[in-house]
């Protein structure tokens, strides 16, 4: 790809400023929804200034105060169905699967990937189709409001550095990793041996922190696709990346399925447990982000609990592909462990976090059922908190993204209800729904064209 701009790339059209509805978690407990808010964002994309029951009148002296002059200074005024939340996280996405979602439903998971995926990501050989289809998701992504992914690569090292400069350019922050796999895949799609794997996730960190020198945008992610992919060599010299480099977060599949779980046993018969395996390859610890964690013992809870672990929840996956599987999320939640929403697309059909959240609804009612009461199904509220601050808690982004606190970065979604340039099949908006309900609506029922700008460290980003 052509030489980016690092210089001009990050941020434009700043500082920038909004007056109307505001609505963020502060926690999994704590949902606010403010009106006649008014947010102001600085020329280095961060929330200047973070204000409730704010009067049209009182908005220049609030400029003036935060060194702006007041009456020229740009302040966008939200109209009634209109309101900013923060963008959303997408805490595991396999960025190759972007032109499969949907196809292989009905079968196992080993199935799906020998008969299906591996096929599919192995034409990432080729560095245009790369381009091509790298751009098109992004591209997807950001349309959707996911504003922070976590992107497994395929196992080729220049396919994933054209994802990162992709992520880079168009301008969404993104962890980017390159898929470690070396065994239990076919000869034509896996690393020709445990040296080439490392040399080529080396060379990704090397090529992002030259993209990114700051990791202001793009980070590199440590990304064993699976035990079962990974020979002990590869899996020790991962962990021994991991030690270089204290900073980058790792992630990778963990207890997702039965039948991945009893291969990993057959393969690793001297760790009782997943988390063993991780741990002892220096792979498990307050960076690593676990996908799907289904079927996790009760020392393995305890485990990533004390560890500081982050699961990224995947209800589409864990529930559309052969198995109707359920995640105990009320019951990581309960302990304190870190959770955000993962699309897992293609492993889950959609590509979009608000199906994401609709489904850990459904799936958490499914559990209160299957428990007889003991979990609670989550709520709406909960649900989007797990799509914003759980995610940017998983990613370990939650000190600049997430919510509106001042200092933090803008990653928002502006998102109108009324009068859209391309009218959807969102509920009615009716004269007497409060905001609280047209919130509800909008997760309910909205997608895409609901959302009208989004923003990625105050920088819009939204074709």
């Amino acid at each position: 790809m052509e030489e980016l701009d690092k210089k001009t790339t990050p941020a434009s059209g700043l500082p920038l400023a909004f007056h109307g509805t505001a609505i963020h978690a502060k926690s999994a407990d704590e949902l606010q929804i403010l009106e006649n808010c008014f947010i102001l964002v600085g020329k280095d994309g961060k929330i200047q200034a973070f204000q409730a029951g704010v009067e049209p009148d009182q908005i220049n002296s609030l400029v003036s105060e935060n060194g702006y002059a007041p009456d020229v200074f740009p302040v966008k005024h939200l109209k009634r169905g209109d309101f900013l939340c923060p963008g959303f996280v997408d805490t595991h996405n396999h960025a190759p699967q972007w032109a499969q979602r949907g196809v292989g439903r009905g079968i196992s998971l080993l199935d799906w990937l020998n008969k299906v995926t591996f096929a599919h990501e192995a034409k990432f050989e080729d560095p245009e189709y790369a381009k091509r289809t790298y751009a098109s998701c992004v591209a997807g992504f950001l349309q959707q409001g996911i504003t922070t992914a976590s992107y497994y690569g395929s196992h080729h090292g220049e396919a994933t550095r054209i994802l990162a400069d992709i992520c880079f350019e168009k301008g969404q922050r993104a962890l980017v990793g390159k898929c470690n796999m070396n065994r239990n895949a076919p000869d034509w799609y896996r690393d020709s041996s445990v040296s080439e794997s490392l040399r080529e996730t080396h060379e990704l960190i090397q090529h992002v922190h030259q993209l990114d020198p700051g990791f202001q945008l793009v980070k590199p992610i440590i990304t064993p696709r699976f035990a079962i992919s990974c020979e002990p060599e590869l899996l020790d010299g991962l962990g021994a990346i991991a030690r270089e480099h204290p900073d980058l977060p790792i992630q990778t599949h963990f207890n997702e399925a039965k039948q991945e779980i009893e291969f990993t046993n057959q393969l690793f018969p001297e760790f009782q447990t997943e988390a063993d395996l991780y741990q002892k390859f220096n792979l498990l610890n307050g960076r690593s982000i676990l996908a799907h964690c289904i079927f996790l013992q009760e020392e393995e809870m305890r485990r990533i609990q004390e560890l500081g672990c982050g699961v990224a929840h995947c209800p589409i996956a864990n529930t559309t592909m052969q198995e109707f599987m359920i995640a105990p999320v009320r019951e990581y939640l309960r302990r304190g462990i870190k959770v955000g929403l993962g699309t897992d697309s293609g492993g889950g059909y959609s590509s979009s976090i608000l199906d994401a959240m609709k489904q850990a609804f459904i799936v958490s009612n499914a559990q209160q059922t299957k428990t007889e009461g003991r979990d609670p199904a989550l709520s709406l509220s909960e649900c989007f908190f797990l799509a914003t601050l759980g995610g940017a808690q998983v990613c370990g982004l939650d000190d600049r993204i997430g919510n509106f606190a001042v200092g933090k970065e803008f990653d928002a979604l502006e998102i109108h209800t009324l009068d859209l340039d391309r009218p959807g099949v969102m509920c009615l908006v009716e004269e007497e729904d409060t905001i609280d309900v047209i919130f509800e609506k909008f997760l309910m029922t909205g997608d895409d064209r609901n959302i009208a700008r989004v923003y990625v460290s105050g920088r819009s980003v939204k074709a």
